[in-house]
């Protein structure tokens, strides 16, 4: 970690998760007989580029950015699905690489949980709920007694507001929210500490998500879980976070403490991302939505990966890549910013959309 983050973050609570200079490259190269046939090189795709950050115990950290960006791949590092190219990941300060046998992971990985995006696919549709929820219970080990099972398969399933009675029934029978919640008495079922939480909202209608939402918080609340939430809707990361990430092309451009980003954001693709938001209130505020198109994490541009959308780009941003400067409550990497180049932040109230 830099010394501007340690600075900046949150003194109230020690970090139960720690990202330093987290980097996933992957191989996208045609197949080797192609590549001599052809004498073209390998084709390495940057999916995330030397992201830090960190997340106090009890607290939720979100990672925002249009599709594409790496959040899904950080999730995926972060609970060792995938197995980074570069970078360290730490809990409570231990270094995750260091774990190699399967009896210095197994304690670890009941403590850090998995919600995935679609309830539709990420449930087993030929075994009971009952079983799915019981399936991190056996799996470690916790209990062992049939019956103890399935007393706490009937309290899981209580806590996230469903019936120990549809123990019985089988995924499709329930709708999406309903699958989203077994999903979360699963991921609870093994006591974790850390909860991975990929998009879980965004299969859902609306108003199932407010529920999803407010659920999460009282079993946040509750149990004193820490979140990395992943979502590309800046209303569903107002309502949820205590501090928010913005990603753009795998790298972490800004983050800080979620109302003072919202209230005046500093990099240009964070106000441009705000700017997106549907303006219910109609003040008239002057407005300017992201343009462009995200170019390609094969070949990115040169310098600060922004600067072909960015109004504020010149020659030192298509020539440098920015390094983090420290905000008051976070740090932002952004040559514009460092220079003064950028007129103040119109503060950013919220709208009714959020």
């Amino acid at each position: 970690m830099t010394e501007s983050q340690a600075q900046a973050r949150p003194a109230e609570a020690p970090a139960l998760i720690e990202v330093a200079n987290l980097s996933k490259l992957f191989d996208v190269s045609p197949p080797l007989l192609n590549r001599l046939l052809q004498g073209s090189p390998r084709a390495l795709l940057t999916a995330v580029d030397r992201v830090s950050f960190s997340i106090p115990r009890g607290k939720t950290f979100s990672l925002v950015g249009e599709s594409g960006c790496g959040k899904s791949t950080v999730a995926r590092l972060v609970v060792g699905l995938h197995q980074p190219s570069g970078g360290r990941i730490f809990f409570e300060g231990r270094d995750m690489a260091d774990l190699k046998s399967r009896s210095e992971i197994a304690p670890l990985r009941k403590r850090l949980q998995m919600i995935f995006q679609d309830p539709f696919a990420s449930l087993n549709p030929r075994w009971r709920v009952a079983d799915i929820v019981a399936e991190p219970i056996r799996a470690h080990r916790l209990l062992r007694d049939r019956r103890d099972i399935a007393v706490r398969v009937g309290e899981l399933l209580q806590q996230v507001g469903l019936s120990p009675a549809d123990g019985v029934r089988f995924p499709h029978e329930f709708s999406g929210g309903q699958r989203q919640r077994i999903s979360i008495a699963r991921a609870l079922a093994s006591n974790p500490e850390f909860l991975v939480c990929d998009e879980p909202t965004s299969a859902l209608d609306v108003s199932v998500q407010a529920q999803i939402l407010n659920l999460m918080k009282r079993l946040q609340r509750e149990l004193g879980l820490t979140y990395l939430f992943i979502s590309h809707d800046l209303a569903v990361v107002y309502h949820i976070s205590d501090i928010v990430g913005v990603m753009y092309l795998g790298r972490l451009v800004e983050w800080g403490e979620a109302k003072a980003l919202f209230r005046r954001p500093q990099h240009p693709y964070t106000r441009m991302l705000l700017d997106a938001i549907p303006d219910l209130e109609m003040t008239g505020r002057a407005r300017t939505p992201v343009a462009g198109e995200v170019p390609s994490p094969i070949a990115p541009p040169s310098g600060c990966h922004f600067h072909p959308r960015c109004p504020f780009a010149e020659a030192r941003c298509r020539r440098e890549a920015p390094r983090a400067l420290a905000t008051a409550t976070g740090e932002v990497s952004c040559h514009a910013v460092e220079e003064g180049r950028l007129p103040p932040a119109v503060s950013k109230t919220r709208s009714k959309s959020a």
